[in-house]
């Protein structure tokens, strides 16, 4: 069943209205005809089975048959900073970990971030990014689309990172497994988690003990050293696989 998302203004007590580029892809792409059912998101983790009821000019509004809890989410909010890495890596890393289930991404300019982002790139690029979350929801049948923000500089990310419950930080010259194991072990239900994650180069030793003094855990993922757009899936998925409810 095709899945899209929807404002909570667009929902009506038993009619939801659905407009924009998803109206063009359920119309002129997908060729979805009235009487054929979908599924709707209000990203309040509500999801709705409807059927299309009428097309209009710019519309299509269907009704809504049964709504229910959106199980799809964890209970704990995960937070990825990801060091801005080089290429179209933050695209690929953006579109898996929304579907691995991260809350939010925040792009971070740490010391070893070669790419050079000005206002306007940053503000095309920052559009691109949360069309690509928008779309790996979809696609993913998540209750809520991961806002992707804009790229903040690495004390931005600091002062972020100190209001959550848990810190992880995976480091190359980390040692423990079992001391790792213990941390994700020790994880409760809704415990806000961010994980911060280093660009191509890594971190440098200086930002390590910065984010130490704010409470972040250096974590080990193996004795492999992972790329930057792979770290962020390994650690996401050892999460899931852990936090998951059912």
């Amino acid at each position: 069943m095709q899945h899209f998302f929807v404002l909570p203004s667009d929902v009506y007590k038993d009619e939801i209205v659905i407009s924009g580029g998803d109206f063009n892809h359920i119309k002129n792409v997908l060729r979805m005809k009235v009487g054929e059912q979908l599924s709707i998101s209000d990203g309040n983790n509500k999801r709705y089975i409807c059927k299309i009821k009428e097309f209009s000019d710019n519309s299509v509004i269907v009704d809504i048959e049964a709504e229910e809890e959106n199980s799809s989410e964890l209970s704990n909010k995960i937070y990825l900073f990801q060091g801005l890495p080089k290429s179209d890596k933050m695209e690929l890393i953006i579109q898996k970990c929304t579907e691995l289930g991260v809350f939010e991404i925040i792009p971070v300019i740490t010391k070893r971030v070669v790419v050079k982002l000005d206002d306007k790139k940053a503000i095309k690029k920052v559009e691109r990014w949360n069309t690509i979350a928008s779309s790996a929801a979809k696609q993913a049948g998540r209750g809520v689309v991961p806002k992707v923000q804009s790229p903040i500089s690495f004390k931005e990310a600091l002062n972020l990172l100190e209001t959550l419950d848990i810190k992880l930080i995976p480091y190359e010259l980390a040692s423990g497994m079992e001391e790792t194991r213990n941390i994700i072990n020790k994880i409760r239900e809704n415990q806000s988690i961010g994980i911060f994650i280093g660009p191509e180069g890594g971190f440098e030793k200086e930002e390590i003990e910065e984010a130490k003094k704010i409470g972040m855990f250096p974590i080990t993922l193996g004795k492999r050293i992972l790329r930057t757009e792979t770290a962020g899936f390994a650690l996401l998925s050892i999460l899931m696989f852990q936090l998951e409810n059912e």
